[in-house]
């Protein structure tokens, strides 16, 4: 989910920058997180703590930061972990862009 969350940051923070590559990691990170959902239902729960999502937000922070050099991040996950972080097809607008 971190790996997730952290490509997600990417592709918003860094328009100019975006990749089949990444989009790809996303799509991968989504099919493989349905998928453990699926197998382990038990794990559903999870995505509603908010302890567990903060952890998982820090790592993603942390990572993306490492990767591009950027520091000014959300301090929270600004996006619904359902309705769109495993949403197929979902992919956060660029902060400057005009909704």
């Amino acid at each position: 989910m971190a790996l997730l969350l952290a490509h997600l940051l990417k592709w918003q923070y860094q328009p100019s920058r975006q990749t089949v590559s990444w989009q790809r990691t996303i799509i991968e990170q989504r099919k493989g997180i349905k998928k453990r959902l699926s197998k382990s239902p038990g794990l559903q729960p999870m995505l509603a703590d908010a302890d567990w999502q903060a952890e998982i937000w820090a790592d993603a922070v942390a990572q993306s930061a490492t990767e591009t050099g950027l520091a000014d991040f959300p301090e929270v996950c600004l996006w619904s972990w359902l309705d769109e972080v495993l949403m197929d097809g979902w992919l956060p607008a660029s902060p400057t862009a005009k909704a």
